[in-house]
């Protein structure tokens, strides 16, 4: 008997050896992400990589957690229902500010019309935004735009009459009648100018108008970056990996965003010139000091000013706390 006893013991060791050699051969995924994210084009090469699975190479298995609401992922995140998420960058200023260790690990692309306020075509101008009823999501990149739109018109909130509204709810508000005002992003920009033939909205600001101040990075708490340091690298490499995809496949790629975020590909090619999206080239260069908006050094000056005047932060965290480049500097060596 325990003649038996030695064998099975010995069989179960062995096995238990092999496993071990397995997962450390690779044979074995490295682990798993769940990635906070909403509809927007700018994400074209996340969508891409997670149809294509471009993580595969590296071992991790990744999966897109849609939100409705972008101001729900920052808290998701901070909870750990997901283990990261893409963030605008004014999203994570108000964070670190209140004393997350959420840091931004990539960039992903900088809005440039993508992100707009929409109008009846009866409002010309910022200025005719007076007294008028404006809906958006507060605590959003919607709320920032607007407060920027509002800022440099030399105007404030309590020149309108704002709706809390989220951004997907804006298109059958303003088609109803009930909004003459909107601030929203892609796809839903194009769906409201397209109504009635294109003669009832129009776009009146956008994010064109300020190009780098609203900059989409991936987002991960310290903690993670330190404990997952292989996911945050597959998350990296997979952007990489689709925005190249997208490059030599254009029109494939058009279809693989068209079926992530619900529009023909056509409307996603003219969708991506509305966004643009970091070459590897360009990435560290978002997050040093540089001289315009695309550096994250100038446009977060002007988010935080912007952010403490409405008293959604009462102190300026240094930019430096916002990021943590060290995994995306080990990527773009190779």
């Amino acid at each position: 008997m325990q003649g038996l006893l030695n064998v099975v013991t010995r069989r179960i060791t062995q096995s238990l050896v092999a496993i071990l050699l397995l997962a450390g051969s690779g044979a074995f995924a490295a682990g798993s992400a769940k990635i906070g994210t909403v509809i927007w084009i700018g994400y074209g090469p996340y969508y891409v990589a997670d149809a294509l699975d471009l993580y595969k190479k590296s071992g991790i298995k990744v999966t897109l957690q849609v939100f409705s609401d972008p101001a729900l992922i920052p808290p998701a995140i901070e909870g750990g229902s997901v283990d990261g998420g893409m963030l605008t960058y004014d999203q994570v200023i108000g964070q670190v500010a209140k004393g997350s260790t959420q840091r931004v690990v990539s960039p992903i692309d900088y809005s440039a019309g993508g992100d707009a306020i929409v109008s009846s075509v009866d409002i010309k101008k910022v200025t005719d935004f007076k007294g008028k009823k404006v809906g958006y999501n507060p605590l959003s990149p919607s709320d920032f735009l607007l407060s920027y739109a509002l800022k440099v018109n030399k105007m404030t909130e309590k020149d309108i009459t704002p709706i809390n509204m989220t951004p997907e709810a804006i298109p059958a508000a303003m088609a109803s009648g009930s909004m003459p005002i909107g601030v929203t992003y892609e796809p839903n920009v194009s769906q409201i100018t397209a109504l009635e033939g294109g003669k009832k909205f129009h776009v009146v600001y956008s994010s064109k108008d300020a190009p780098g101040l609203i900059t989409d990075v991936m987002v991960f708490k310290k903690e993670v970056i330190k404990a997952k340091p292989d996911v945050v690298k597959a998350l990296i490499q997979g952007y990489i990996d689709g925005l190249d995809y997208m490059k030599k496949n254009p029109d494939k790629a058009a279809e693989i965003i068209g079926k992530a975020i619900g529009v023909s590909a056509a409307e996603v090619k003219d969708q991506l010139s509305g966004v643009y999206n970091m070459k590897p080239g360009e990435m560290d260069k978002v997050l040093a000091k540089g001289k315009d908006t695309t550096s994250l050094y100038v446009s977060g000056a002007l988010i935080s000013e912007i952010l403490k005047a409405k008293g959604q932060i009462t102190t300026i965290p240094k930019t430096e706390d916002t990021y943590d480049d060290s995994i995306l500097k080990m990527v773009l060596k190779k």
